[in-house]
């Protein structure tokens, strides 16, 4: 058993410390003889060391702990390469490390998350999936999603992919809390919350490391002391923060706080949103546009439990409703800003009659079954490939609402997406390298997999010898994840804008695509792979 907690640092003036001394062969990376004789060689002659001791001084320093940045720090914790690392998340939110403490009988947050497959197995390697399934999830098997023209509509399974779910819906501070409890039972990174970064000084240059090979150093780390847990007092800080203390001549990145702490590091992780001030210190540019919405979110009741998870496309936007476990359900209504400012202002009683007319009156009529084209489809099998069971399956109307449980909130949606993820010492995560909108509830998605991607990047690294701050290495995290992200993305906002207009052509082109979608199986089969994370 290890002896190892998270550490919580909070702002201190005078640095007490109390160190807990780890097992030093609990965190050895795994070495082959050869590199083993190498790190005992740079022991001897006193080359490629580090001060390990130096409390400032970190390998990666992860700005922002929201579900991508822990999922970064996770990530590092699980493999044995990169699991003796020094490692601090920066976060300036105190909600950010509260536990997870909800019963399974009260109303579900509003603020929630359908992750795929592919982002339930990244958890389950880091040892938080466990946590998760511990509380409060909901499943879902099947997915509608149908034009307001009445026109078309298309209706997927899990089994016509031969799985059991498509995914699940989450909360996202039961996600983060997940993600924290496993960083705790391993003891690695030091969480600095609440903290706020003031600014980051990168080097100006792409220059490698002048402290030598770092897989010798993890391994001289991993036989001391040097990964121990370290714990402080909260203590206030008046004193301001001091520019000055920046080395001009340092070629690894300088974070300061708030505070007026100032942290050295290998690695800037920016993991701090959609309005992220780490890419803006770094100069990265964006490109990107206002979709002239809002999503409005909150919990509802429903008159049956569901496992489905039901999309209606609306002239001004989609409307979703996501299960939640029992007969609660997820609202996220995407819609003009006008609309949205109506829908929280009016009461509860008059928002749920609103959503049960969005949901199957507005605009036009429910779609039908069209059984004459699944007789056509059948005799067309030989030709256009095997069906999915989901073929014969009718239209079915959603769930009345019956009750609005929570507080409605709403956020403006835009599609965002840094033109570079990575620079000399920087890389970025999630919301703050891309951005898009919820329709597809993708966004997390990628950044799950982009925590995955980085984390793979920076393990390569260690084992080939290679800086992991350098630019050469960061670049193959980088193309790797542009050529993922922007395919997603690019669907996504063609989606919107397809959906988002009454153009006769348009509207009879949506509706040829909903038919192809419900009645050609190898693609209805592709469309699927491609939500549940296929290429993540």
């Amino acid at each position: 058993m290890r002896n190892a907690s998270i550490r919580f640092v909070l702002p201190i003036s005078k640095w007490q410390k109390c160190r807990f001394l780890s097992q030093a062969a609990d965190r050895l990376p795994h070495v082959s003889s050869s590199q083993e004789q190498a790190g005992d060689n740079s022991r001897k002659t006193g080359e490629n060391t580090e001060n390990l001791a130096g409390d400032n001084t970190y390998d990666v320093v992860v700005v922002g702990g929201g579900m991508v940045g822990a999922a970064v720090g996770c990530g590092l914790a699980s493999t044995p390469l990169t699991k003796s690392l020094r490692v601090a998340i920066i976060d300036g939110n105190p909600a950010t490390i509260q536990k997870y403490s909800k019963k399974q009988d009260s109303v579900p947050d509003a603020r929630v998350s359908a992750i795929t497959p592919a982002t339930v197995r990244f958890l389950k390697d880091v040892g938080a999936w466990e946590t998760v399934l511990e509380n409060r999830h909901a499943p879902f098997d099947s997915m509608q999603v149908w034009d307001y023209s009445g026109r078309g509509f298309t209706r997927y399974r899990a089994a016509d992919v031969g799985e059991s779910v498509l995914g699940y819906v989450v909360e996202n501070n039961l996600l983060i809390s997940a993600l924290n409890s496993a960083l705790e039972r391993t003891g690695f990174a030091e969480t600095i919350c609440p903290a706020k970064v003031k600014t980051v000084q990168f080097p100006s240059g792409s220059t490698s490391s002048s402290t030598g090979n770092l897989f010798e150093i993890l391994t001289e780390r991993a036989r001391s002391d040097t990964g121990a847990s370290t714990s402080f007092q909260d203590q206030k800080i008046t004193e301001p923060a001091n520019l000055d203390k920046f080395d001009r001549n340092d070629n690894w990145a300088q974070v300061m706080l708030e505070d007026g702490r100032l942290l050295r590091t290998r690695l800037v992780v920016g993991a701090d949103g959609g309005r992220s001030r780490v890419r803006d210190m770094a100069r990265l540019e964006t490109r990107g546009w206002d979709y002239n919405q809002h999503a409005l979110i909150c919990t509802v009741q429903v008159g049956y439990h569901h496992s489905t998870a039901w999309q209606r496309f609306l002239p001004t936007g989609p409307l979703a409703l996501l299960p939640v476990g029992g007969d609660l359900s997820n609202i996220v209504w995407s819609t003009t800003p006008e609309k949205a400012k109506e829908l929280k202002e009016v009461s509860k009683e008059e928002f749920v009659i609103a959503v049960n007319q969005a949901l199957t009156e507005d605009y036009g009529p429910l779609p039908s079954s069209q059984t004459n084209v699944v007789a056509l489809s059948k005799l067309l099998t030989p030709l256009m490939g095997e069906l999915a069971p989901s073929v014969s399956d009718p239209f079915i109307a959603p769930p009345p609402v019956t009750a609005c449980l929570s507080e409605r909130l709403s956020f403006p949606l835009s599609l965002t997406h840094a033109t570079r993820y990575v620079s000399n010492r920087l890389a970025l995560v999630g919301d703050a390298a891309h951005t898009v909108h919820p329709l597809a509830g993708q966004g997390v998605n990628l950044g799950f997999g982009d925590a995955a991607a980085l984390v793979k990047t920076v393990r390569e690294g260690i084992r080939t010898g290679e800086d992991i701050g350098e630019l050469a290495l960061l670049e193959k995290y980088g193309k790797e994840r542009l050529w993922t992200n922007l395919p997603m993305m690019a669907v996504l906002d063609g989606f919107q804008r397809v959906f988002g207009t009454d153009f006769p052509p348009v509207s009879l082109a949506r509706a040829a695509g909903f038919n192809a979608a419900q009645y050609l199986g190898p693609l209805k089969r592709k469309i699927i792979s491609f939500a549940m994370g296929g290429q993540v």
